[in-house]
Parts: C-alpha cells; sequence; structure tokens
C-alpha cells in the first residue's frame, strides 16, 4: 500500500470515529437542561444524519473544485476548530433555547433545536472527508470501486470504535468539555498530517 493511500485511509478511519464519539458525547451536553430520553436521542440521530448527508453533498462539490492535499488538510482544520470550540458555548446556548421555550415544548422542541444549533455544522464539516478522501484516492479508475468501498468501510468501522470507545472509556476518563476538545485535537492532527504530504509532495516537485 502507498504512503498516499495509508494516509488518506487513516484520516477516514479516525474521523469515523470522531462523529460517533461527538454524538455519543453531544447526549451528555443536552442531559443538563433537556435529559436523556427518546426525544433527545432521536433529535441527535436525525441531526447528526442530516449533517452527514449535508457534508457528503458538499464535499462531493469541494472535491471536484479543491483537488489537493493542502485542501484536504484545511478542511480538515475547519473540523477541528469547529470540535474545539464546541464546549465554548454550548451551555449557554442550551439555557438559552430551554429559557425561550413554553414549558409544555421543551421536551420535545428543545433537544431537537439544540441539536441543529450545536451539532449540524461540524458534523457537516465531517462528513466531507469520505468523500474529499475519495477524490484524492481515485488514481486508477478500474479499482475505484473496491477503494470506494474500502473507505467507507473505514469510516464505519472507526465509527464503532468510536462509540464502544466514548461509551465504555472515553466518558469515564474524561470531562465532557476537555472529551469534546480531545476530539478537535484528534482532527487537528488529521489536518497537519494531510498538509504536511500535500506540502512535501508539492515540494517534490
Amino acid at each position: 500500500m502507498t504512503l498516499r493511500k495509508t494516509i488518506l485511509y487513516s484520516i477516514v478511519l479516525v474521523s469515523g470515529a470522531v462523529v460517533l464519539s461527538l454524538e455519543i458525547l453531544a447526549s451528555r451536553i443536552l442531559q443538563p437542561k433537556f435529559g436523556s430520553s427518546v426525544f433527545v436521542w432521536g433529535s441527535l440521530i436525525a441531526v447528526f444524519m442530516a449533517g452527514l448527508a449535508a457534508g457528503y453533498y458538499l464535499g462531493g462539490h469541494l472535491s471536484d473544485r479543491f483537488t489537493s492535499f493542502i485542501d484536504f488538510g484545511l478542511l480538515l482544520l475547519l473540523s477541528a476548530v469547529l470540535l474545539g470550540g464546541l464546549p465554548v458555548f454550548s451551555t449557554q446556548v442550551c439555557g438559552a433555547i430551554f429559557r425561550a421555550l413554553h414549558t409544555d415544548s421543551v421536551e420535545r422542541t428543545g433537544p431537537l433545536l439544540a441539536s441543529l444549533a450545536l451539532f449540524f455544522i461540524p458534523t457537516t464539516a465531517l462528513g466531507t472527508v469520505s468523500p474529499f478522501a475519495v477524490r484524492l484516492l481515485a488514481d486508477d479508475p478500474s479499482r475505484l470501486g473496491r477503494q470506494v468501498g474500502a473507505l467507507y468501510a473505514l469510516s464505519t468501522l472507526g465509527s464503532i470504535v468510536g462509540t464502544l470507545g466514548t461509551t465504555f472509556y472515553l466518558i469515564l476518563w474524561l470531562q465532557m468539555p476537555l472529551a469534546i476538545f480531545l476530539l478537535g485535537v484528534i482532527q487537528a492532527l488529521l489536518a497537519f498530517l494531510a498538509l504536511a504530504y500535500g506540502l512535501l509532495g508539492r515540494s517534490a516537485k
């Protein structure tokens, strides 16, 4: 396996873990104001799926226009900033939504509005990773199908690892703000990996 493929596969795998880790941690962000009811989980699942769908679509368009590892690295860096910034204002956003809603509608509407406000944009940014990686990997059309399949399999495997790792370990080891900040740091490291590969490839030309 080439270095290029190894880097892309690794980024997709780890980003897949980050997505589901964020979803688990998101429930802890909403819990103080909105509890952990089926409305909280239904809202989170819907918003994360909508964000990923938007990210897949946007990532496909961006990858046709920006086709370098440096562009990919900058996109990863954006997702890192969006993730790392969540703990700064998440409590205030949840509190403002809780206070703005009528008591009868808080249980149903509150979690959905808070999920949209806090997690839709970061999840969209994370959703752009896989289609962008597909574009960078498309160097051999005869093998494109299996390469795409491998990328999405790795993304799903990462999501499984992120779900179990966060549920059984990360939540127990770290406070919620620090855990989400750690996800941002992980995305930043992936960004620097992509940027370093892109800059080294450019300097070698």
